[in-house]
């Protein structure tokens, strides 16, 4: 959808532009128009309102554009000034160091010029000490030679007086032991052969002393040894006949168990291979029952005990119970055995003093 105004002249260009944008949402499109053409309908201020927008814009613009001059002087001003100050700063620092390298290296100059004065003068000092030094050793060192040259004379002297006192003295000791070898020599030689003489008698008499206790002492050894083997022959001799003791006993019990082996054997067969009857015959044969007859008398000897007899007969009770029934074998038992409890209690009580318990006197009796 297109809109086209008349073919006037005036047309702005960047109102156009505007205004189309504005239009783009409804679909028209501008070929050509002239501000004066394009005006509103009554109850639609659209281009009244556009054209007081772009007044208000141009005027904002416009406010902008002067503030945003006026911060550029601003701006501008003060960079003036920051440069200015700045620059001063710095050719006052480059001047301060500038002016302080120049003292500094003055100083220096002036110290090393010192230093190396007083290098001079501590070398000077020093080759003067150095040559004290060196005539003050030289001084000392002739003077120890001086004194070694008088102390080795003085030791050469002592020396040479001792050497003469040695040979002196040599000679003296030399003239003295001729003379006592001359004095003691004959006296000395009369001594030794006597003690030689001696000596000899003693090893001679010791040697044969010594002969005879070993003589008897190998006697007395063969005597030893000769008890020491006939000791050995008994003993052996003993040892022989207990051993052969030994096997004879060995033999006599190996043919006694044989004997009774076949005597417990031939029982056997004449008993008809009945152990009972071969164990009481052995019993009885070898007196058993009658040595547990003694000991059982031997146990009981000295005791007096009490003996009770009762017998519970034969009479009303013992074949009827209670009620006239006939007692079978079975009851019959059972009522010996209640029948033999009252005198079985008092023999109890008179041999041992202990009496039954309470409870069995008030054992309630039968219903009949």
């Amino acid at each position: 959808m297109t809109t086209k105004g008349g073919g006037g002249e005036g047309t702005v260009p960047v109102l156009e532009g505007r205004v189309q944008l504005e239009l783009n949402q409804f679909g028209l499109l501008i070929y050509n128009a002239n501000v004066k053409q394009l005006v509103d309908v009554r109850g639609h201020e659209y281009f009244s309102y556009l054209g007081q927008k772009t007044q208000m814009e141009a005027a904002n613009q416009a406010k902008v554009d002067v503030a945003e001059a006026r911060m550029k002087g601003e701006v501008g001003s003060k960079q003036r000034e920051g440069e200015t100050l700045k620059n001063a700063a710095d050719i006052d620092t480059k001047t301060k160091i500038f002016s302080t390298q120049k003292h500094g290296d003055g100083r220096k100059q002036e110290a090393r010029v010192k230093a190396e004065v007083k290098i001079y003068e501590n070398e000077r000092e020093a080759e003067v000490a150095e040559a004290n030094a060196t005539l003050a050793m030289k001084k000392a060192e002739w003077v120890k030679q001086t004194q070694v040259a008088e102390v080795v004379a003085a030791k050469a002297v002592a020396m040479r007086e001792a050497e003469l006192q040695l040979e002196v003295e040599k000679k003296n000791a030399m003239r003295q032991t001729e003379k006592l070898k001359a004095e003691f020599l004959s006296q000395a030689t009369v001594d030794y052969e006597m003690k030689v003489q001696e000596a000899n008698w003693k090893l001679y008499n010791r040697q044969k002393e010594a002969e005879a206790q070993l003589y008897q002492q190998e006697k007395e050894a063969e005597g030893s040894r000769a008890v020491a083997e006939s000791a050995f022959f008994s003993r052996q001799q003993e040892a022989d006949g207990e051993l052969y003791a030994k096997q004879k006993e060995a033999e006599g019990l190996q043919a006694l168990a044989q004997a009774q082996g076949f005597y417990l054997e031939t029982l056997l067969k004449s008993l008809g291979g009945n152990y009972g009857a071969l164990r009481d015959y052995l019993m009885i044969n070898g007196g058993m029952y009658r040595d547990m007859a003694r000991i059982n008398a031997d146990a009981v000897k000295g005791l007096q005990p009490k003996i009770s007899v009762w017998s519970i007969g034969d009479g009303a009770g013992s074949g009827e119970l209670a009620g006239g029934r006939a007692a079978t074998g079975a009851m019959k038992e059972i009522a010996g055995v209640y029948k033999m409890l009252p005198p079985l209690f008092i023999t109890v009580q008179e041999q041992t003093g202990m009496l039954p318990p309470a409870w069995m006197s008030s054992i309630p009796a039968p219903a009949k």
